[in-house]
C-alpha cells in the first residue's frame, strides 16, 4: 500500500542506497536475553545511518574517557534513555530505512519476565526477526519465542543465528541450529522466510555481505527484509468499527474510534454489537484539520461519526455492516498463553479485554495443556496454568463479547487477560468454527412509527396519570412478584389504569422461544421493555417483576423508555440471598444446588445491584404493606395529572 513517509539518510557503509520508499512495514524484533538483540538493532541503526547526526561519534569518545570498548548495545541504551526523556527521537516508533521500505522496529524484551511487554509490542508487527546465539543454540525461550509469534498470527519471520565471530563462523554449527529450529517450527505450520548467520558486533551480513562466510549465499538482513511483503490492506475485510468514547459537541454525538478493518461511508447502514440497534452515518468527523474532508474512511483511520438516528451506544461496542456481522456469544474456545504472577484458576474472575470491550471472564475449562517449548501435551491433568504454561480452554464471559474467529480477523479475534490490574495472558479465539450468522431481521427502511391520532398527553388527561413503567428488580425470592400483585390492587383501586407483566407470563407466548442462555436472557428483557414501552404508551402503569441481574440490560431498558419519553422507576427489591433462599417460594434454589438449574442467579450467576434506582425498598427489613406504600408515596406525585381547575390532585 503506498504511504507518504519521511525521508531519511541511510546506508553510509559501502555504497549509498537511494531510497525509493515503496510501503511501511513494522517488525517486532525477538530473541533470548543476552542473544544479541540491543547490539543488532544498534548496528542496524548504524549501518542504515538512521542514528541523530553525531550519536555515534559522541558515544565512540564517551568509551575512549572511560577506557571500556565501545558496544553497539550502548547506542540502543543510550537512544531509549533520550526516548524516555521525549527528546531527539521519535516517541512513537524508532524507524530506519532500507532500499524499498521504511522499517518501524517493535521492540520486544526477550526474557521470561517480559512476554507479556511481547505480546503488546507484536500485536500490530507485520514481519518478525528472531535471533539466537550461535554459542548457545536453540534454548526454551527461543522455542516459547516461536510459539507466541504463531499465536499472535505473525507469518512472516527471518531467523538470525547470532554470534557466529564466537564460533570461528562455523558452517556446521550454523547448519545444526537451522535444522532443529526449523523442524520446531514446522510442527505448528511456521514457515521461516531463510536463515541467515550473522554477527550484529561485526556486522557480518547485517548490511553487508561476509567475506567470513563465503559458504553462506544468501541475502544480508537489510534485503530480507526488503524481501518481506508488505502489510495488506485491511480495507477488503468486514468493517470492525470498535468504539473508543462518545463525545458532544454542539448538540452532536460523535462516536470515536479507530477502524480496524473495513471501511465507512457515509450512508451506511451499522449495527453496534454487543446487540442489534442499528443507524445510519451522517457524517465523518476527522479530528486533523489537515486531512482532506471524504465521505469514506478506512482501515487504520481514527475517525468520529455521527448518526442519523441518535440510538443508545457505549463504549466497548464494534460497529459492523448487517451483510458481514460479528459473533456475539458469551462463551468460546481459545488458545492462550499465561504469563502471570499468579497461577490462571477455573472460576476466579478476571478481565478480558478485546479491542476497547472490557468485560469480566472467568475460565470453564482447561481442555489442553501444551508444553510451548516442546509442543507435547502435558501428561498432567490439572484446573490451572503456571506461568508459561499455555493452553487450549473455553472463556465465559459475564456479557456477550462481539468478536471474530482469529482467522478472519485477527484484530477482532485476539485478546488479553488483565490479573489483579496486570496484563497476565494473551491468546487467540481459536480451536472452533464459530458461525458467522446475519442478525436477526433489521429494520426495513419503509418501516415508520405510527403515531395515532390520540397521543400520549390525550390519555394522561383522560386517566388523570401518566402512563408509565415500574421496573421491580432483584433476587429470585425478594418478594418482586408479591409487591408487584399489590401495587396493582391498590392503583387499580384508585381508579387508575395498570397491568402486572409478569416473566414467566411473557415466556408461555411472546418469548416462548427463548430459552436460558445469556444471550436468551438479554434478549427476553429487550422484548419485555419494548412491550412495557408500548402499554405505557397506551396510558397504562406497566408493573414489571424481572430479576434483570445485569446493569447493562437495565441501562438498555432505561435507554429505551428515555427515547420515548416514558416515565421509567428502577426499583431495586433488596433482600439478601440467604433469605431469599430460605424463602425459596418456587423451591429453585433447591434445584439450583442440586446441579438440576444451571446460571441460577445469586448461586452460580451473579446479581448486579443498581447504582441509583429511584426506589430501594428492603423486604427483609420492611412488610410487604411498607413496601407498597413506600413506592406509591414516590410514583404517584410524578405520574398523577391535576383535573381540568382543581387546585390539588383528585384521584
Amino acid at each position: 500500500m503506498s504511504t507518504t513517509l519521511q525521508e531519511a539518510p541511510v546506508a553510509k557503509i559501502g555504497k549509498k542506497i537511494q531510497p525509493k520508499l515503496v510501503d511501511q512495514l513494522k517488525i517486532v524484533i525477538v530473541g533470548h536475553v543476552d542473544h544479541g538483540k540491543s547490539t543488532f538493532i544498534g548496528r542496524l541503526f548504524y549501518d542504515t545511518h538512521s542514528l541523530p547526526e553525531g550519536k555515534y561519534e559522541q558515544l565512540v569518545e564517551s568509551c575512549k574517557r572511560r577506557g571500556v570498548p565501545f558496544e553497539f548495545a550502548n547506542l540502543m541504551d543510550s537512544l531509549q534513555a533520550e526516548r524516555d526523556q521525549n527528546i531527539t527521537i521519535d516517541t512513537a516508533q524508532i524507524w530506519f530505512n532500507t532500499a524499498r521500505r521504511q522499517v518501524v522496529i517493535i521492540d520486544a524484551p526477550g526474557h521470561k519476565e517480559f512476554l507479556k511487554n511481547m505480546i503488546t509490542g507484536a500485536a500490530s508487527a507485520h514481519a518478525a526477526l528472531l535471533l539466537i546465539d550461535a554459542n548457545e543454540g536453540v534454548q526454551e525461550q527461543s522455542r516459547r519465542h516461536g510459539y507466541m509469534l504463531h499465536l499472535l498470527g505473525i507469518k512472516q519471520i527471518i531467523v538470525l543465528v547470532n554470534k557466529m565471530d564466537l564460533k570461528d563462523y562455523d558452517q556446521k554449527v550454523f547448519q545444526n541450529i537451522e535444522k532443529e529450529y526449523r523442524a520446531f517450527l514446522k510442527q505448528f505450520g511456521l514457515e521461516p522466510k531463510t536463515f541467515i548467520p550473522i554477527s550484529a558486533r561485526e556486522g557480518d551480513n547485517v548490511a553487508n555481505r561476509s567475506p567470513k562466510m563465503p559458504w553462506f549465499q544468501g541475502q544480508t538482513v537489510l534485503e530480507a527484509i526488503d524481501g518481506f511483503e508488505p502489510a495488506k490492506p485491511s480495507d477488503d475485510l468486514p468493517l470492525r468499527f470498535p468504539l473508543q468514547d462518545i463525545y458532544r459537541f454542539d448538540h452532536r454525538r460523535i462516536l470515536a474510534g479507530r477502524i480496524v478493518s473495513g471501511t465507512i461511508k457515509v450512508g451506511d447502514k451499522l449495527v453496534f454489537a454487543p446487540g442489534t440497534k442499528t443507524s445510519v452515518v451522517k457524517s465523518i468527523e476527522r479530528w486533523n484539520p489537515a486531512v482532506a474532508v471524504s465521505d469514506e474512511v478506512k482501515a487504520g483511520e481514527s475517525v468520529g461519526i455521527t448518526l442519523t438516528e441518535q440510538i443508545f451506544v457505549e463504549r466497548g461496542q464494534v460497529a459492523f455492516h448487517e451483510t458481514n456481522p460479528v459473533i456475539q456469544k458469551r462463551q468460546f474456545k481459545a488458545r492462550l498463553f499465561w504469563m502471570g504472577r499468579n497461577p490462571l484458576r477455573l472460576k476466579k474472575k478476571y478481565k478480558i479485554k478485546l479491542t476497547t470491550q472490557e468485560v469480566e471472564c472467568e475460565i470453564k475449562s482447561i481442555d489442553k495443556i501444551i508444553d510451548a517449548s516442546t509442543l507435547g501435551e502435558v501428561a498432567e491433568k490439572r484446573d490451572y496454568l503456571l506461568k508459561n504454561d499455555v493452553a487450549e480452554l473455553t472463556i465465559q464471559t459475564r456479557y456477550p463479547l462481539a468478536f471474530d474467529n482469529s482467522n478472519r480477523v485477527v484484530e477482532t479475534g485476539r485478546f488479553v487477560i488483565v490479573d489483579d490490574r496486570e496484563v497476565s495472558g494473551g491468546g487467540i479465539i481459536s480451536g472452533e468454527e464459530y458461525p458467522v450468522r446475519s442478525q436477526a431481521a433489521p429494520k426495513s427502511d419503509n418501516i415508520s412509527w405510527s403515531k395515532a391520532e390520540i397521543t400520549y398527553n390525550d390519555r394522561s388527561i383522560r386517566n388523570r396519570h401518566a402512563g408509565g413503567v415500574l421496573w421491580l428488580t432483584g433476587l429470585s425470592g425478594a418478594g418482586k412478584s408479591a409487591i408487584a400483585h399489590e401495587l396493582e390492587k391498590e392503583l387499580f383501586a384508585r381508579g387508575m389504569q395498570c397491568y402486572s407483566l409478569d416473566g414467566d407470563n411473557l415466556r408461555f407466548g411472546l418469548n416462548s422461544d427463548l430459552g436460558f442462555s445469556p444471550e436468551d436472557r438479554s434478549e427476553n428483557i429487550r422484548r419485555a421493555a419494548e412491550v412495557a414501552r408500548l402499554l405505557a404508551d397506551s396510558g397504562q402503569i406497566v408493573i414489571t417483576s424481572f430479576i434483570s441481574p445485569y446493569r447493562t440490560d437495565r441501562t438498555r431498558v432505561r435507554e429505551i423508555m428515555k427515547e420515548n419519553d416514558v416515565k421509567f422507576f428502577e426499583i431495586f427489591v433488596s433482600c439478601p440471598v440467604q433469605i431469599c433462599e430460605e424463602r425459596d417460594p418456587k423451591g429453585l434454589y433447591k434445584k439450583a444446588r442440586a446441579g438440576e438449574i444451571a446460571e441460577f442467579t445469586g448461586i452460580t450467576a451473579p446479581y448486579e445491584q443498581p447504582e441509583t434506582p429511584e426506589i430501594t425498598v428492603h423486604t427483609n427489613k420492611q412488610s410487604l404493606a411498607e413496601s407498597v406504600t413506600q413506592v406509591l408515596e414516590s410514583v404517584l406525585p410524578a405520574i398523577q395529572v391535576k383535573a381540568e381547575g382543581a387546585e390539588s390532585f383528585e384521584i
